[in-house]
């Protein structure tokens, strides 16, 4: 029997995929591309036509709307990201609903070479009957983060239609540029004005997550000696081959993300650029405590060191930036949005499992700025690249999940701080 939200939601994330929006870490604007405003514009229209109040579209790029309290309770936020991942093209999805999942591999009429089967990802075997949504085989699908928009869009519809359902005060963001690292700017704690938050932003049905790596960013700019090749002997100095050096003495065999999991961080060597004369490099460094980045960050430094003291005549230059801190650190403080969370998903029949984020969403940055805001799951899989599904039964649960938590929050939750 089909869940009354599985349509709506279904419809939600077919539409909202097909809009190119990803986000460029290369761009200085706010947001970092102009096509993030397509799908921003929409869902504030869309959030005005169902009926919540105080919506707006910031001059920072985010949209924010308000669903009035039916009763006492805390000021509970709902986040979810627009921006699709820079790493793999996400230009003309065409999202397409398998029904009724049979358990045998997927396939994609664009790219046959492609499959997706139960085999090598088993969470998929799990799904059986299910409704699985996926793009066309040459393209990202974007359920990272649009299912997480379907899922708070249906739920919000839901508590408008339907003023007796006991709630406090929801306030509603959705935002730019997370998969960037820029998805919380200054402004963005103060007007959500809420007591704690929650991202929609996760994987497997149950997962409530409270802790995510804390990240650095690492660009490290190789200045060697130019000159004319046929006159080089003795003069030139190659930046290309001391940058190659550099990533070479990077510990690839231990700390890098193919060969690392569960608690382990990593050093991840993301982009290089430039030619002969000028290089840059630029590294994410990622580790769950704060000691292991830092200490991450002072190895980079010592091969950018060691390397520059083979050629004196070059200028390599480290400057590494923080992005955002594991969000348990403020979350172990006050746990009660966590709490509230796991208490709903039991109400549910639905049994709660957290394990650290070997990444980070908004809620990083959130916590780290005062509002409490763990992470809950939508059923994505595979997200970043062109196998990637969603179970439109997962997002279902996520529905119900959000809806049940904002109810206990009038009975038992207090606000956070």
């Amino acid at each position: 029997m089909q869940n009354p939200f599985d349509q709506e939601l279904e419809d939600r994330l077919v539409r909202y995929a097909a809009i190119d929006s990803q986000s460029d870490e290369t761009s200085e604007t706010a947001p970092s591309t102009e096509r993030q405003f397509d799908i921003l514009r929409l869902l504030a229209e869309e959030l005005a036509g169902i009926g919540a109040a105080d919506v707006q579209l910031t001059d920072y790029g985010v949209v924010l709307a308000t669903i009035p309290a039916t009763a006492a309770g805390p000021t509970i936020g709902l986040l979810a990201h627009v921006d699709t991942a820079p790493q793999f093209n996400a230009t003309g999805v065409k999202p397409r609903v398998i029904r009724g999942y049979n358990g045998g591999e997927i396939t994609f009429p664009d790219d046959p070479m492609r499959v997706l089967s139960p085999e090598a990802y088993p969470y998929l075997a799990e799904k059986l009957g299910h409704d699985i949504v996926t793009a066309s085989g040459t393209t990202l699908l974007g359920a990272d983060d649009k299912a997480g928009v379907a899922i708070i869009m249906t739920a919000a519809r839901h508590l408008l239609a339907n003023p007796s359902l006991p709630h406090g005060p929801i306030r509603i963001a959705f935002t730019p540029d997370e998969e960037i690292g820029r998805g919380v700017g200054e402004k963005l704690p103060g007007d959500l004005a809420a007591d704690f938050a929650y991202t929609f932003d996760g994987g497997r049905v149950g997962d409530i997550e409270y802790e995510s790596f804390s990240a650095d960013g690492a660009e490290i700019t190789v200045t060697g000696v130019s000159i004319h090749p046929g006159l080089a002997r003795g003069k030139m100095v190659n930046a290309i081959h001391l940058a190659a050096k550099i990533v070479a003495a990077l510990p690839q065999a231990t700390m890098t993300p193919e060969v690392t999991d569960g608690r382990e961080g990593f050093i991840h060597a993301v982009e290089m650029s430039g030619g002969s004369s000028e290089m840059k490099i630029r590294l994410i460094l990622r580790d769950f405590e704060r000691e292991g980045l830092a200490a991450k960050g002072a190895l980079v430094r010592q091969v950018c060191e060691a390397i520059a003291a083979t050629e004196p005549r070059a200028t390599i230059h480290c400057d590494i930036r923080p992005q955002y801190r594991n969000m348990r650190y403020w979350l172990e403080q006050d746990m009660t949005p966590v709490e509230l969370a796991r208490q709903a998903c039991r109400q549910l029949g639905i049994e709660p499992l957290s394990v650290p984020i070997r990444g980070g969403t908004d809620g990083s940055r959130l916590t780290e700025k005062g509002v409490p805001t763990p992470n809950l799951f939508t059923g994505m899989q595979n997200i970043h690249g062109p196998l990637e599904w969603v179970s439109v039964q997962d997002m279902a649960a996520a529905t119900r999940l959000c809806l049940t938590l904002v109810g206990l929050a009038v009975t038992n939750g207090q606000p956070a701080g």
